[in-house]
């Protein structure tokens, strides 16, 4: 996750609206970090944990179920 922040933040400073996806588990771990980054309202969309061991369909469903809020974010 905090390899996503950093590309996150990175793309946002170049005028790149990005959107950081993470498990649900890191929800606070994210707002933490993007705090002390500089970014505190770095856009974030939570999905179900755990994803590690998830089926390609199963990711492909959880991915599905993202998208909206994802869209909604990158127009923040």
């Amino acid at each position: 996750m905090s390899c996503g922040l950093h590309d996150v933040i990175g793309f946002e400073g170049q005028g790149r609206p990005a959107v950081l996806v993470a498990s649900s588990v890191f929800a606070q771990a994210a707002r933490d970090q993007a705090a002390l980054l500089g970014a505190p309202s770095l856009r974030r969309v939570l999905v179900a944990h755990p994803i590690q061991d998830r089926s390609d369909a199963e990711l492909a469903e959880l991915a599905r179920g993202a998208v909206d809020e994802l869209l909604a974010a990158l127009a923040r």
